[in-house]
């Protein structure tokens, strides 16, 4: 017999890249880790995990485990969501993943109003600069920026963002203004690689016409927006970013736009579910309040 706490244990076992790792995200000491493992295979009768110096790799019957585990936990989760919501009730765990930098700014306060206002919910927000695991089923909200790829997962449009060309006007006043994508190949330009994309192609489109593409060669490049935000806000080169993280400094003329009439392509933001019918109601219920939050998106206030 096996208990669903096993399940839910092996789970976590199955999606770690060590015991050690494992026993970090359970808060457990790795001895206990491999205490249960040992305890769990001897009742199975089976082997589930193959160790190693290298790390941990998961039998074929740990596969199957693994994959029947995720099935059934997910039922389970599917069935208290649903009869919480003939009760009337929100409540379970509500797992959202955004975007460092937007997520720290605009997502980290909702999640935490909306579980003040759902005492029976508790919430986790992961937030990354990396791309994001759209498969993964350890999400229920995804708050997405600029193109998706995944044509399976449904959109709900949250916020425009325009992509804005600037630059800071002391490198404005040192090296002068671009006034076609062309000229940027003679100009400090700094990459930003968040995503799989080509970093070093920008695009550009006039408001009627055919679009250009222009291969840059960046003086610098981060993975970090925050940190190409602040090379670019102290003059060391030409940035391509969010209206939603430059806008504040665009008003203070600490950047200024460049290239006026040439638009970059928009980067939308939008929040993802998995499913239009299986949301429970903690889901259905954050979605709402992203989408009232966002029906001004706070980068137009004038005090964003």
């Amino acid at each position: 017999m096996i208990a669903t706490d096993d399940l839910r244990f092996f789970l976590s076992l199955s999606t770690a890249g060590s015991l050690a790792q494992a026993a970090r995200a359970l808060d457990v000491t790795p001895p206990a880790i491999t205490q249960r493992l040992n305890a769990l295979e001897k009742r199975l009768g089976v082997r589930l995990v193959n160790r190693s110096a290298r790390g941990i790799a998961l039998t074929e019957e740990g596969r199957l485990l693994a994959m029947r585990a995720a099935q059934i936990c997910n039922d389970l989760t599917l069935l208290a969501d649903e009869l919480a919501g003939r009760r009337g009730v929100v409540a379970g765990h509500l797992r959202v993943v955004a975007p460092l930098g937007f997520g720290q700014r605009y997502i980290a306060g909702l999640v935490a109003d909306f579980r003040s206002r759902s005492e029976d919910v508790t919430a986790s927000l992961t937030l990354s600069d990396g791309p994001p695991r759209l498969a993964s089923d350890n999400w229920d909200v995804m708050v997405h920026i600029g193109e998706l790829r995944d044509s399976t997962l449904v959109a709900y449009p949250l916020a425009p963002n325009r992509r804005i060309l600037c630059a800071s006007p002391a490198y404005v006043a040192r090296r002068g203004s671009p006034t076609t994508p062309e000229d940027l190949r003679n100009h400090d330009c700094i990459a930003l690689r968040e995503n799989d994309e080509d970093v070093t192609l920008w695009r550009f489109r006039r408001a009627r016409g055919a679009g250009v593409a222009v291969r840059i060669a960046p003086v610098m490049s981060c993975n970090a927006g925050a940190t190409a935000l602040e090379w670019a806000r102290a003059g060391h080169g030409i940035i391509a970013r969010s209206e939603w993280d430059v806008t504040a400094h665009l008003r203070t003329g600490e950047l200024v736009p460049l290239m006026a009439g040439w638009n970059l392509p928009d980067a939308n933001v939008v929040a993802l579910v998995k499913s239009r019918q299986e949301l429970s109601a903690r889901t259905a219920g954050f979605l709402a309040s992203l989408r009232a939050a966002f029906a001004q998106p706070p980068w137009h206030k004038a005090s964003a």
